[in-house]
């Protein structure tokens, strides 16, 4: 695990340029739709574990409203439950 967000950033940076070149190669456009696609969801999944399935406070841990939260598990389609000990 990094301890040094800036080792964070350029671990994320290195990724996007890697979609970045595979979205070019395959004529895809909408770059920033696949990115958050692509990070969005795996980042929920890991705020629910990290809370045992609590949505509220994954809400406040990635900095979004509840609501907001809902409507990310339903569109990922995560089944929260699994994260529930």
């Amino acid at each position: 695990m990094y301890n040094n967000k800036e080792a964070y950033k350029i671990d994320l940076k290195e990724a996007i340029k890697d979609l970045e070149e595979y979205i070019i190669r395959s004529k895809e456009t909408h770059l920033y739709k696949i990115v958050v696609e692509w990070v969005e969801k795996p980042l929920i999944e890991l705020a629910l574990e990290r809370t045992f399935g609590n949505k509220i406070k994954a809400a406040r841990l990635l900095g979004i409203n509840r609501n907001t939260l809902h409507c990310k598990i339903k569109k990922y389609s995560i089944d929260v439950s699994r994260f529930k000990y």
